[in-house]
């Protein structure tokens, strides 16, 4: 609106990530040589972190523009993906083609390991750069990390770069992590501007764009947009583009102070001042407390009163399970949205829960052998509703408050990556996009799991056809173990990686627990075809 007034080419401020704007303060041109260090000397891992705004998806898209031409890259901006949806993306960047058929992820890292050794025979390089990494699951990170067993004698093959915000940090500091985390020889923090920084960064900007030096922001001004800002570019481009807005309405060249405080009271509600920008966030603080408070509360009650449904109930370590939730006093009348059906009472999820597993269950219980249906519950994040195979209830969330204010359940038949299958309360199954499930997903997962009185722990050194099982269990969700039927170190190792990503002990042994959650990431169609 205001280019042709100020006699700009484009719009100086935008926040879409552009190379040509990319201003190399201090901190970013730090960040910059130490990517450049670390790719041209095949350090393998590098790691850069940040906050919100603060220019890492810019800083990314200008690295290419200084990579010399040996340098093969492929770029992966879509950081919620699967473990074997990344290695198919990392191929499809590096144009590697795939023979027709060949989709299993040893298909995969087998036709990119020749791409790059190839690629190195030739005096190449290779470079893989992840953007928003702190949203990448476990599996696929640790998948990232086996990566870099593609290596020569002496030189790797393949430089890896995660760039996350802030929070990648302390996610890669886990000790299921610990692995990758020592793989990472550089790392670097990228900062907000400095206050001397500002006017360069505004300056630069409105140069890129085509300015001609005929608008300017003054000192006063350049001072309040810090205050604001905080040097955070993201906020320094959405309060400028602001004022200049008002500016062009005024029809003056150059912005004041007044201006700045104006846009920020536009963009915010309130007055601007040094501390200001920090308010917000305390109650979102506070807001997110209460909504963890609340979910806990529920994943406990479920924990508590999740039980049998009409005696067919047993034990899972040797007690009685408790009996379910009662059924509310008063049911909510009919509701309008038909989406408000899928979200279900606690007899109703449970008894549909059994009738699920008897249509998908290779075996049926049988007392007299000493096989019982029980129920577990496990805490999982939203992000693995994706590797549960078999019929399961999660506790919902943010369910319409005409349905009462008891737990409410989705029951879920199926998953893909993208979608669910979710029943309603006439069992009618709906295909729900992945966005429903995860704005609902209360954490707390139950299942049925048939225990047996006979089970066998399962310990290093055994060996036989339930080893074999839980090999292939292991091996479908990307862990790297041989389908040996011997429960060797390698085994030992897959199981301890998994018991650490969900929450178990991670003694590297497969007990009651371990062996019901790994049943429930097994197809119930390869039971039947093993």
């Amino acid at each position: 609106m205001y280019t042709a007034f100020f006699g700009f080419k484009e719009n100086p401020f935008n926040l879409t990530p552009d190379p040509r704007y990319l201003f190399l303060s201090r901190y970013h041109r730090e960040a910059l040589e130490h990517l450049l260090y670390g790719i041209n000397e095949r350090k393998g891992f590098i790691a850069i972190t940040g906050g919100i705004g603060t220019g890492k998806t810019t800083l990314c898209r200008a690295l290419l523009d200084h990579l010399d031409r040996n340098i093969k890259s492929a770029l992966i901006f879509s950081s919620f993906i699967s473990d074997e949806e990344i290695l198919k993306t990392i191929n499809h960047e590096f144009g590697i083609e795939m023979n027709s058929g060949a989709s299993s992820k040893k298909a995969y890292i087998d036709a990119l390991n020749a791409f790059l050794l190839e690629n190195f025979s030739k005096g190449g390089n290779a470079l893989l750069l992840i953007d928003e990494a702190q949203n990448l699951s476990h599996p696929v990170l640790e998948q990232i990390r086996m990566l870099s067993n593609l290596e020569t004698e002496k030189e790797k093959l393949l430089q890896v770069v995660l760039v996350g915000q802030s929070e990648l940090k302390g996610f890669l500091e886990r000790p299921s992590l610990r692995q990758l985390n020592e793989r990472i020889t550089v790392r670097y923090n990228l900062k907000p501007l400095d206050e001397t920084d500002l006017r360069g960064y505004v300056q630069h900007r409105l140069t890129v764009a085509g300015g001609k030096g005929d608008v300017g922001f003054s000192n006063s001004a350049l001072k309040a947009v810090y205050a604001y800002s905080r040097g955070n570019p993201r906020r320094i481009n959405a309060v400028c583009d602001r004022a200049l807005l008002i500016a062009f309405t005024a029809e003056k060249r150059q912005v004041s102070r007044r201006m700045i405080r104006d846009a920020i009271k536009d963009l915010t509600g309130r007055s601007a001042s040094p501390g200001g920008a920090k308010r917000p966030f305390r109650w979102v603080g506070w807001a997110t407390a209460v909504l963890l408070v609340m979910i806990f509360a529920a994943g406990l009650h479920v924990w508590i009163s999740g039980g049998a449904s009409k005696g067919i109930f047993s034990r899972i370590t040797g007690q009685e399970a408790p009996a379910p939730p009662p059924a509310a006093t008063a049911e909510a009348s009919a509701p309008e949205n038909p989406a408000d059906d899928l979200f279900l009472n606690g007899d109703t999820s449970l008894t549909g829960l059994f009738r699920l597993f008897e249509k998908v269950s290779v075996d049926s219980p049988d007392p007299d052998n000493g096989t019982y249906l029980g129920l577990v519950s496990f805490n999982l994040s939203a992000e693995y509703f994706v590797k549960l195979k078999r019929p399961f209830r999660v506790v919902a969330v943010g369910f319409p408050s005409a349905l009462g204010s008891g737990p409410r359940y989705l029951l879920i038949t199926r998953t893909t990556y993208e979608a669910a299958v979710v029943l309603d309360n006439e069992g009618r199954s709906h295909v729900m996009d992945r966005s429903f499930i995860l704005r609902h997903w209360g954490e707390t997962v139950s299942f049925v799991y048939p225990q047996r009185d006979a089970f066998k722990t399962l310990v290093g050194g055994m060996k036989g056809r339930g080893v074999l099982k839980i090999q292939r269990t292991l091996m479908q969700m990307g862990y790297m173990v041989e389908p040996t039927g011997r429960y060797d170190r390698q085994t030992s190792q897959a199981v301890t990686r998994f018991q650490e990503e969900f929450g178990l002990n991670p003694d590297g042994i497969v007990g009651p627990r371990t062996m019901a959650l790994l049943f429930q990431m097994t197809d119930p169609d390869d039971e039947h075809h093993s």
